[in-house]
């Protein structure tokens, strides 16, 4: 479970009265269960709880201290900072390699909401199946999209094998909602940064763009094991990579694509994307109403922020619009 983010976008929503703010995977949507402990839900669907590692940041520690307390200590692999999501998979899967390196493993970002869990159990499963077929390729999910969002990254299908799987042809990263509706009619899929793999795999294609940085964070997490020296002054030196930008664009030959049906799946990466799941799926009896986790409630305090005009950061337009493209720019 990638759970290193900073959630900047969302600063707005995610800053307490007190100042405080609070990276948005350890937030509750409505009151209850935060993300990241939804994320561990879903995780638990395919994987035992002993297998289930999370990377966190060291900044956050007093919300994953608490949230992730039913992981075993040496599954919680901690960075001293930020430096991108390339070296925030890169650092997990050389703790799991080092302790299995026959392992196999998905990767799941702690900040989704999935409307439709069991759909997306069931096509992370079908892509366990097929990752354990197939050694040497990474299986990126790519779900269906709903609608032609421009905030969003979107994968280009190649030829399919007729089983819901295809090569990578490309990836295009937020493109203007015109352009989405293009791709989306050519059959194009949103990038859920969700990935099946053997840990070999994907390693290989990290070897194949940062090689030197998989020997110096390999080294250095030997050393600190001996006492040697700390992770801490290796990422003092390490330069901020993008995972999709810097490792997987380019090696497309090496990538498949597995199609999964729309399933209300979202990123909440933005407040009006927070919104629209506010919006489209409305609460339910069996969801709490109040923070019953003692988690920051995003619904909450997208309704104080709706009242309070400006505390989101610009205009707020409609999400509607924007969905739509009507007086959008690139």
């Amino acid at each position: 479970m990638l759970a290193g983010g900073e959630g900047r976008r969302l600063h707005g929503l995610t800053t307490t009265a007190a100042g405080t703010v609070i990276p948005k995977q350890y937030c509750s949507l409505r009151g209850g269960a935060s993300l990241l402990e939804e994320a561990l839900r879903r995780a638990a669907e395919v994987a035992p709880r002993e297998r289930i590692c999370a990377v966190v940041g060291a900044e956050a520690g007093q919300w994953w201290r608490r949230q992730l307390r039913s992981l075993p200590p040496e599954n919680i692999v901690v960075q001293p900072l930020n430096r991108g999501t390339a070296n925030g998979v890169l650092l997990p899967l050389l703790h799991i390699l080092e302790r299995d390196p026959q392992a196999q493993v998905v990767l799941l970002p702690s900040d989704h909401y999935v409307h439709n869990e069991p759909a997306l159990a069931r096509a992370l499963r079908r892509a366990a199946v097929r990752a354990r077929a197939e050694p040497h390729k990474v299986l990126l999910l790519g779900i269906e999209p709903e609608a032609p969002d421009p905030d969003l990254g979107y994968i280009l299908p190649g030829t399919g094998d007729g089983a819901d799987g295809f090569e990578v042809a490309r990836f295009v990263e937020k493109p203007p909602a015109a352009l989405a509706h293009e791709f989306i009619a050519a059959g194009a899929l949103w990038n859920a940064f969700i990935i099946v793999a053997h840990a070999r795999a994907l390693l290989t294609l990290f070897e194949a763009r940062c090689r030197p940085v998989v020997t110096q964070l390999r080294q250095a997490l030997r050393e600190e094991g001996a006492k040697r020296v700390s992770l801490a002054s290796c990422y003092l030196g390490l330069e901020a990579r993008d995972f999709s930008r810097h490792i997987l664009e380019g090696q497309e030959s090496a990538l498949r694509v597995l199609r999964v049906p729309s399933c209300g799946w979202s990123d909440l990466g933005t407040p009006l994307r927070i919104e629209e799941v506010l919006r489209r799926y409305p609460a339910t009896a069996s969801e709490p109403s109040v923070d019953g986790g003692g988690w920051l409630n995003l619904a909450a305090q997208h309704q104080r922020t709706t009242a309070a005009p400006g505390l989101l950061g610009g205009s707020r337009v409609p999400y509607g619009r924007i969905m739509s493209g009507a007086g959008m720019h690139p």
